[in-house]
């Protein structure tokens, strides 16, 4: 099957009513007095979060929003795969595929659409959903890791009809648009990624530092021992986790919440951009399938190899990214350092992560 279907979001006001039933009946647990966010999400911050996501959210907004981009479903290899089309119109535009991590969605990208479509260098994007992530899930079986989900991504692009294109990505886009150069490598001109880990960092040791390596190496430590207890819950249980998120939204809200706050460079970033990503995980009922991702990374045998494609990396301040080592495995053709900008550079620093991409493939159309 290789048909390509129209799709638009229309949520049944039924699901909406009962999310907000849910939220207004949530059973708070008693806060742990002193404590501040070193022991989780405190519970003021998440009751006034929940509060204003029941009573002053407003999702028809935001389904409206991402409504006003032209949205298909395909299915590759089995699985259904959702993804937004946005063209253009410039007959010489370089198609783009822009990739989403976790705990991140297509929503991550509505601040860089208009921009990296017009203007003197526009670009065609395809921004799907990743295999098991929103409206791409349910996951229709085991086994899909990141080179798997660039080969079904692969097909998109052929379906499309491009048979020339860059890919980039960010956290978990930034596995798969690396192996989409990989696995296809005669159509991808270039790869642009941020949020870059594995493939981008040293595996075990370090050798000697700069004082700027130091500082992300250090960070990257303190993530492994501090920082990582969700990864290690989705990597190794999470269906178990599943149930506790797919019943609870301000359980839904709270594992997504901390990681905006964690990991964004200026604190908690706009609460409508958040709670729509939070919104699209419990509508869809994907937190289990979404973390599967991790448990098919760390059970999967396709761990990075030597890419010849050109690659660009966008390092923001909260990045962990050091270019010896990320040079071993790609052919890092471009590298940025950013004083500004964290994990979600789509959402925190739209401008410079767009004009970063466009000086990237500036060279590469």
């Amino acid at each position: 099957m290789t048909d390509i279907s129209e799709f638009r979001i229309d949520i049944d006001d039924a699901e909406l009513i009962d999310l907000r039933s849910r939220l207004t009946n949530t059973r708070w647990g008693p806060a742990l007095p002193g404590a501040a966010w070193e022991r989780g999400v405190p519970v003021d911050f998440l009751r006034d979060l929940a509060d204003y996501w029941a009573t002053k959210y407003d999702w028809r907004a935001a389904e409206s929003a991402l409504n006003a981009y032209p949205q298909f479903t395909t299915v590759v290899d089995g699985q259904k795969i959702h993804f937004l089309h946005v063209r253009s119109g410039a007959p010489d535009a370089l198609p783009l595929v822009l990739l989403h991590g976790w705990p991140g969605s297509v929503v991550e990208f509505l601040d860089v659409i208009g921009p990296l479509t017009t203007g003197p260098e526009p670009f065609d994007l395809v921004i799907p959903s990743l295999p098991g992530f929103g409206f791409s899930g349910p996951l229709a079986g085991p086994g899909w890791d990141s080179r798997r989900m660039a080969t079904a991504l692969a097909s998109v692009m052929s379906r499309l009809g491009y048979d020339r294109y860059g890919a980039q990505g960010g956290d978990f886009g930034a596995f798969v648009a690396p192996d989409l150069g990989r696995v296809d490598a005669a159509h991808v001109v270039g790869v642009h990624v941020n949020a870059a880990t594995v493939g981008f960092i040293p595996f075990g040791e370090a050798g000697d530092l700069t004082a700027a390596e130091q500082v992300r190496y250090e960070r990257m430590q303190r993530f492994q021992s501090d920082g990582n207890g969700y990864f290690q819950i989705q990597a190794t249980r999470p269906q178990t986790l599943a149930h506790a998120l797919v019943d609870s939204p301000v359980g839904q809200l709270a594992w997504i919440a901390e990681k905006f706050q964690e990991w964004s460079h200026d604190g908690f970033p706009d609460r409508d951009r958040v709670l729509t990503d939070v919104t699209l995980y419990w509508l869809t009922r994907t937190a289990g399938s979404a973390a599967n991702m991790y448990y098919e990374s760390m059970h999967s045998q396709n761990w990075p190899t030597r890419s010849e494609v050109p690659t660009g990396v966008a390092n923001f301040a909260e990045d962990v990214a050091i270019r010896r080592y990320a040079e071993q495995t790609n052919n890092i053709v471009h590298w940025s350092e950013f004083d500004t900008g964290g994990h979600f550079a789509a959402i925190e620093v739209p401008e410079l992560l767009v004009e970063d991409i466009r000086t990237f493939f500036r060279a590469l159309r």
